[in-house]
Parts: structure tokens; sequence; C-alpha cells
């Protein structure tokens, strides 16, 4: 059996003792065996309870809006769950628990703020449990719930070389505030998540390199910073700067070069395939030769 301790905000396995029969009488000599007997039981009993534990489907959690949530926004986390649950208990590290039962049984179940605080900010999990007699599952995998502080100025940002590159280029984003112990992330538009982040380095600038570009990397492109003390907070996102990458253009004759080569690969590959066939067709005639001169000299034996 299991039980969840609220004020604890964890979960834990209680053991019941196993009854002997009243029948059953051990003598004194027999006394030395019966506590090793009682904990290889007990020990058994929990090992069983402990992989039933781990039977449970895994359940998921996702965040709604996925980004872009201010200060003062709501949001809502939904924990998914692949079995219907009876009750349902949101975590988030370092911070609250919350606990949500359901009086019919869902797949769902929904944890929504009207309006985010500071507080709400941070890595969440969920965990849900069949009914009040069955085993917990295990906690989901982690979402964090950033959110953006309007109040912090946006960063600066800036690109080398400017704009237009050419498909292999290594293109270099600076981008850079006042706040000298602030983690630095990469945006571009249309991506959900940051495409690089780099930690507080004390000079108030973060540099990120694209190396080898292709025109996929053409886009805009944006900066945000979390300030150190704050890991889930986040400031808005800062001025774009515009890249363009075209594909180099083959060279005059490049075409002609390219079909020549194929031109000589192929009629190697003929020759190829013309002399060994001849090395066949000889080897064979010569062994027929050999067959019949053998032949032509045992008949003279005769």
């Amino acid at each position: 059996m299991t039980s969840y301790h609220p004020e604890k905000g964890e979960l834990t396995a209680a053991l019941w003792p196993l009854p002997f029969p009243s029948a059953v009488s051990l003598s004194p000599s027999c006394s030395c065996l019966m506590e090793p007997m009682a904990m290889n039981l007990i020990l058994g009993w929990w090992l069983v309870a402990a992989s039933r534990v781990q039977q449970l489907p895994r359940p998921s959690l996702s965040l709604h809006p996925s980004q872009g949530v201010s200060l003062g926004d709501p949001v809502t986390l939904s924990c998914h769950l692949p079995r219907l649950a009876a009750w349902v208990w949101l975590y988030q590290e370092e911070g609250w628990s919350y606990t949500k039962g359901k009086e019919k049984k869902q797949d769902a179940a929904e944890f929504s703020f009207v309006s985010t605080k500071w507080e709400h900010a941070g890595r969440y999990r969920c965990q849900y449990r069949v009914s009040w007699s069955e085993e917990v599952s295990v906690e989901s995998d982690p979402v964090e719930l950033v959110l953006t502080d309007l109040r912090y100025p946006p960063s600066s940002i800036s690109l080398q070389p400017e704009q237009h590159v050419g498909t292999g280029a290594s293109v270099t984003i600076h981008c850079w505030n006042k706040d000298y112990g602030a983690t630095f992330l990469l945006h571009k538009d249309g991506s959900s998540d940051p495409l690089q982040r780099q930690d507080p380095s004390g000079g108030g600038t973060g540099t990120f390199t694209l190396f080898g570009v292709t025109p996929a990397d053409s886009g805009t492109y944006r900066c945000s910073y979390r300030p150190w003390r704050y890991t889930f907070m986040s400031s808005p996102l800062g001025d774009s700067v515009m890249l363009e990458v075209t594909p180099t253009p083959t060279r005059p004759g490049a075409e002609l070069v390219s079909r020549g080569n194929l031109v000589v690969a192929v009629v190697r590959g003929c020759a190829a395939v013309l002399i060994f066939a001849l090395g066949v067709f000889f080897v064979i005639d010569a062994r027929s030769l050999w067959i019949r001169r053998d032949e032509s000299l045992g008949g003279e034996g005769i």
C-alpha cells in the first residue's frame, strides 16, 4: 500500500506486517530461523510492490502556451495519462506541489494558473495514481515554465558578416546587454525552441557561431537573456537581424567538366568489363585446347 503526505510533498510505500498462522508453533530450537524468514518475506513483498510501480506507464506533461508566456498571462499544464487515473499530482521542483482528484476517471488532468506570478516559474513534473488501493506511476519528464518579464530591457544584436553570405560560410552573431551575469539564448523566427544558449561569462556578451551555413539557415534571428539569479525568468526578445544564405554559383565550364568525368568513368567501366570477359574467354579456350591435346595423345598411345 502507498500513501501520500501533502505536508512533505512526497509519496511513500507502507509495508504491512505479514502474520503467521496461529496454529503453527515453533520450538525454541527453530526460533533462530524466525527473524531471517520474516525479513525475507517482507523483503520479497517489498520487491514485488516496487516492481509493480515500474509497470505503470509514464505520463507526459505539456504546457499551453508552450512559449512566450509573460508575467500575468494564463497558462495550463496538462498531464496526459496513459491509463485512467483517480488522482494526479503536479510537482514544481524546489517549490509547490498540487493535487487533483478525479471523481470520474479521465485520461488527462489540467492545472491552470489564471494569472502567472514569479513563484510559478520553474520546472514541473506530474505523477498519477490509478486508485486508492493500487500503485503510483513514475514521474513524467520535466517541462519548464519560463516567464517573460517585460521590465527587463531587451538585448542588442549584431551579425558578421552582414546579411548576405554564400553556402558554406561561417556566421557570427553577437548579443549584449547591461546585465553581466546573464545566460544568452539565440532564437530564430519560426522555431519553437532556442537554437543555442551560452552560460554567463561575466562580459555581458553572448557569441553564437553558425558553421557551414546553408539556405535553410536563412531567416530572422533575435536574442533573449535570463538573469543568473532567476533561471526561469526571461527578458523579451530583442532587435532582429536578417541572414540570407545564397547558393554558391557554379564555375563556368564546371557542368561540362562534370559530364566529361562521367563519360570517362563509363568508358573505363566498360573497358574493365571487356578485359575481364576476354580474360575469361582465353582461359576457357586454353583449357579446352589442353583437354583436346590430352585426348589426342591418349589415342596415339592405344
